[in-house]
């Protein structure tokens, strides 16, 4: 069996609300996940998604936090865009220099999880980099038939 890889591609461009946040501590990213978790309550948006979906959306919230926050550098920014058929997802870090690494044959005990199930998740996912700032991302459905028919998978040159 091979490796996950995160894979290299740009961030995708979707339409819809924006929500940020900056997160200097791990303690940030509880109170974020609280006010997305309001923010997902809202009639609006789960008139247009399942309960199911937004629960994965903030898994994927504190997976992908958690891991800029641990393994990132610098001032860690949470992007999420809530868009018709589902969110996408952006977490930035100032290590554009170091690629999420997905666990491979580690015991789940000793942690490192994350990134497989972020993969499970999402439609589509993957990682970009500028001389700054490294960008991790994922497209979440919102879970409605019509919305969770995916897109073919982004992929980088050569891939």
């Amino acid at each position: 069996m091979s490796a996950l890889v995160w894979p290299s591609a740009d961030v995708p461009h979707e339409d819809g609300d924006v929500w940020r946040w900056e997160l200097p501590t791990v303690h940030d990213a509880s109170r974020v996940r609280m006010d997305l978790r309001a923010r997902l309550a809202h009639p609006s948006l789960a008139a247009r998604s399942t309960e199911d979906a937004r629960e994965g959306l903030l898994l994927v919230f504190e997976e992908l936090s958690s891991n800029a926050l641990r393994h990132g550098g610098g001032a860690v920014v949470a992007l999420i865009v809530a868009a018709p058929a589902g969110w996408l997802i952006v977490l930035t870090d100032g290590s554009p220099d170091a690629p999420p690494r997905p666990a491979v044959d580690r015991d789940p005990a000793y942690g490192g999880m994350g990134l497989p199930m972020v993969a499970q998740l999402s439609l589509d996912y993957g990682w970009c980099s500028d001389t700054e700032r490294k960008h991790v991302w994922a497209r979440l459905p919102s879970g409605l038939a019509t919305a969770a028919v995916p897109r073919p998978r982004s992929s980088g040159p050569g891939a």
